[in-house]
């Protein structure tokens, strides 16, 4: 038996890197070639990596809900020899990799606006802890969350009895496992010995507690990569140049901590990469070791009813719970995946191009009957006929006629680049966030073939079966909020596009016709633009020639 490392390979069209969402194996699962052994986010496209190997898992090198480099070490497979000398470079066929995409979300009045097995011992042979899982290999399944929490509670995850699937171990058996043992100890059972950690792929032969998911090249009784005494404060390291993540910069920001002092050992790409946990102890490592030694505490008389003082730790943390609002009873939801994507994308859309948005109104009488019209004839071929197609069709016509919003804009080569393809991105609303399929060519399709198009991307859009391929290269893009009631909004240009139109709903509205106050169906349009390139005046033009085809659709039959 060898043991074969596999590398994170390129999951999608130039990806650099990806977040793995969740393990679907464990040390000591046996796998068997192009089975998915991890969910690895991209963009905006959940993927299943497949295992290039049959054979055994021996380690996971990467925690759930931390970013990889394409071509990073994430996890090894015990194989046999003659697996060994198969293909070993980590890469699986891009056939292999299931990445169907998310799809469009289609308006009828517009639409759409594991676990790691870290407690295995290395001497196999030795009994398994009775009170463990039972599993047919004996092990304790659990994730690394789970795990992390027990060793944070001082809990033995052998012991705890798991309610997950196939017997795994999860946060809250964890939680009510050490609840249970507080009230054991609190009615008695205080002369019982602290439970312990059962040794795992990484601690064996070592008293130090380390997650069983670690990096590649530590080894298993090294030492934590902070190993600083508790008395001395951490250098300022005096970086020029840092790496961290939006949300690690305005943490450091919060916490008035310049990030190019904080002290690391990551990096990425050659630079420094700091996180949010070393902003943190950063900013709490100054406070607490420069501070004035304490004298030490007069002997507490509990018997006479006196609480023993807590820990100048635990106090901070309840006074920074309290300067930040946070209660007992507040939950928290990891910030990763299809929403921090999205977060990050929104971000640098906002920060870096001028929004302003354009209102207005189309008055639709003639395009609802035109779409009533139509049904039939769709019905027979099997199409859904929504308003979509022919939004997408008045779009087209816009942008032939007002080319700046159908553009990008090139900073670093000082240019502004008109696009002659009108590939339009329509934004779905799934579980796992906002995606945005592609529709390409939109000139060069008529209603019923976009009709059926985008239902299909809508569809596998919320399945998030969508390619990482079918999200790229849209040239202007459409959200639908009326779908779930909205009128107006100031929808965030899909960067580096340079404009986006938000759909209200249609629906009958009190307009003027002959100076009288009358109801008829009316579509609310909002338009955002990047007004580096595009001027309010052409915003407006641009939605008066939108508004003109879907007020005439027979106007879209020159399209």
């Amino acid at each position: 038996m060898t043991v074969e490392e596999f590398r994170l390979p390129d999951v999608g069209e130039g990806v650099a890197e990806g977040e793995l969402v969740s393990w679907l194996v464990a040390p000591g699962d046996r796998v068997e070639e192009d089975q998915p052994v991890a969910e690895v986010e991209t963009d905006k496209a959940l993927v299943e990596v497949p295992s290039s190997y049959d054979g055994t898992v021996e380690e996971l090198f990467v925690e759930e809900g931390e970013m990889v480099p394409v071509g990073d070490v994430i996890i090894s497979f015990r194989v046999d020899g003659a697996e060994a000398d198969a293909d070993d470079s980590g890469s699986a066929d891009e056939g292999a990799v299931d990445e169907t995409s998310p799809d469009a979300s289609e308006p009828e009045a517009a639409d759409e606006s594991a676990p790691a097995d870290e407690s295995a011992p290395a001497d196999e042979s030795a009994p398994a802890d009775e009170s463990a899982p039972a599993t047919s290999s004996g092990r304790t399944f659990a994730p690394p969350s789970a795990r992390r929490l027990a060793r944070e509670l001082g809990v033995d995850v052998a012991a705890v009895d798991g309610s997950g699937p196939g017997g795994r171990v999860t946060e809250a058996n964890v939680r009510a496992h050490a609840e249970a043992a507080d009230e054991d100890a609190a009615s008695g059972g205080g002369d019982a010995p602290e439970p312990r950690p059962a040794p795992t792929p990484t601690d064996v032969d070592s008293g130090d507690r380390k997650s069983a998911v670690r990096k590649r090249g530590e080894g298993g009784t090294a030492e934590p990569s902070v190993t600083a005494d508790a008395g001395s404060a951490p250098e300022p390291a005096g970086r020029d140049t840092t790496l961290a993540t939006p949300a690690t910069r305005k943490l450091a920001r919060d916490l008035d901590v310049d990030i190019d002092d904080v002290p690391t050992d990551e990096t990425r790409d050659g630079e420094a990469f700091v996180t949010g946990e070393d902003v943190q102890a950063y900013a709490d490592a100054p406070e607490s070791e420069t501070a004035e030694p304490e004298p030490t505490p007069e002997p507490v008389d509990v018997d006479a009813g006196a609480e023993p003082a807590a820990s100048d730790t635990a106090a901070d943390r309840a006074a920074a719970a309290t300067e930040t609002g946070a209660s007992a009873g507040d939950e928290t939801v990891p910030y990763r995946g299809v929403r921090r994507t999205i977060g990050e994308q929104m971000e640098r859309s906002k920060f870096t191009a001028p929004h302003v948005t354009h209102h207005d109104t189309a008055e639709v009488d003639a395009l609802v009957a035109a779409r009533e019209e139509l049904k039939p004839k769709a019905d027979a071929e099997e199409v859904k006929l929504t308003y979509m197609p022919f939004v997408m069709k008045a779009i087209v016509a816009g942008l032939k006629e007002h080319p700046y919003l159908n553009s990008e804009l090139r900073e670093d080569d000082g240019e502004i680049v008109l696009k002659k393809e009108y590939n339009l991105g329509i934004a779905v609303a799934t579980d796992a966030g906002l995606m945005v399929p592609v529709v390409d060519d939109v000139d060069e399709k008529g209603i019923f073939e976009l009709a059926a198009e985008v239902r299909d991307l809508a569809s596998r859009a919320r399945d998030r079966k969508l390619k990482p391929a079918e999200m790229k290269g849209s040239t202007f893009s459409v959200t639908n909020f009326g779908a779930i009631g909205g009128e107006f909004a100031t929808p965030i240009i899909n960067y580096p596009e340079t404009a986006i139109l938000g759909l209200g709903a249609i629906e009958e509205r009190p307009v003027v016709r002959d100076g009288e106050v009358v109801p008829a169906p009316t579509l609310p349009l909002s338009l955002s633009i990047d007004h580096r390139v595009v001027d309010g005046a052409v915003a407006a033009e641009f939605a008066n020639t939108v508004m003109e085809h879907l007020e005439q659709p027979l106007l879209l039959l020159t399209q």
